[in-house]
């Protein structure tokens, strides 16, 4: 049988790959394309296409019988948890942990930072060619609450701390404590949101957090609050945000969306007080050298029979 490696990156613009002579394995280009690159049940190890979609990632999970690995590109992998129950047993689902937390970071520091300053209005006036002075809120002396405190929410505080923030809060699904202080438990929220200037979502999409953010959580930030969602959009009830939006209480800037792509005509793209980019949290000219790096280093391990790094489940019936 062939031992099969599907990549969404050509497996010579990959350095340190293990050798095919004497890994045994053969690499196929796949990024999700209509056509597969050879039997999906040849397929040892699976690198999901990335930001192609749920449907694409799912498409050839069924038919994989051999595989023995699922390696996603994103921090998140719930577009390919629809299709787990299809996989034999035994399969080893990793994610991306290491590939996103410096993109994500900065862009979450970038749409408080232009949320506050009042970028969007800038580039308004210089479009209409006014001069839009004013006096605008700073960083400096907020409060910031970071929800989802895993890899990319450290990374964030890290990039926060130049700012001179009174306080940064942090919340995870359980409480534990860390080098730079203690971490809160998602039960701690309503205590929590109160007190909070800015609050950045940077949570997995789970059964816990769909719809965390809805009319109770939204209700208890405080009058003035800026929310920054890096997570994923529907962490966020989207209805319940809008009348938060459009009553002027608070403001909001938003990397994902629910639904996403947002489309033409939604109340969304105008609601006053938001800004809006679109999901390119991770997709920076630093994730190809560290995506790389990490297939390199998991793909060494596979053949080695050496633990893997970032696996987050194995399947079982």
């Amino acid at each position: 049988m062939t031992a099969d490696v599907w990549l969404p990156i050509p497996a010579d613009e990959i350095d340190g790959l293990p050798a095919p002579a004497r890994s045994g394995l053969t690499y196929r280009f796949w990024d999700g394309g209509p056509d597969f690159p050879a039997d999906p049940a040849d397929c040892v190890y699976y690198v999901v296409p990335y930001m192609k979609g749920m449907e694409v990632a799912i498409r050839p999970l069924a038919a994989m019988r051999s595989v023995r690995v699922v390696q996603t590109l994103s921090a998140g992998i719930d577009h390919v948890e629809p299709g787990l129950s299809s996989l034999p047993d035994g399969v080893r689902l990793c994610n991306a942990r290491g590939v996103h937390e410096a993109s994500t970071a900065e862009l979450a520091l970038a749409l408080v930072l232009a949320s506050l300053r009042g970028i969007p209005g800038f580039v308004r006036g210089q479009d209409a060619e006014e001069w839009r002075a004013g006096f605008y809120p700073a960083l400096a002396d907020k409060s910031v609450l970071i929800v989802g405190y895993g890899s990319i929410g450290a990374a964030i505080e890290d990039r926060l701390a130049p700012f001179e923030c009174a306080r940064v809060a942090r919340v995870a699904r359980s409480a534990r404590a860390t080098e730079r202080g203690e971490v809160r438990a998602l039960a701690d929220l309503p205590e929590l949101l109160p007190a909070a200037d800015v609050v950045i979502l940077s949570t997995p999409l789970t059964e816990q957090t769909k719809g965390l953010v809805g009319a109770d959580f939204l209700a208890r930030m405080k009058d003035g609050a800026l929310l920054v969602n890096v997570a994923r959009g529907p962490v966020v009830d989207t209805k319940a945000l809008l009348a938060e939006v459009e009553s002027g209480r608070i403001t909001a800037a938003l990397d994902v969306t629910d639904p996403e792509p947002l489309p033409a005509a939604h109340p969304l793209w105008h609601a006053p007080g938001v800004l809006i980019s679109p999901h390119v949290g991770g997709s920076t000219t630093a994730f190809m050298p560290r995506a790389k790096r990490l297939l390199a280093d998991q793909l060494t391990r596979f053949t080695a029979d050496e633990p893997l790094r970032n696996v987050v489940m194995t399947t079982a019936t």
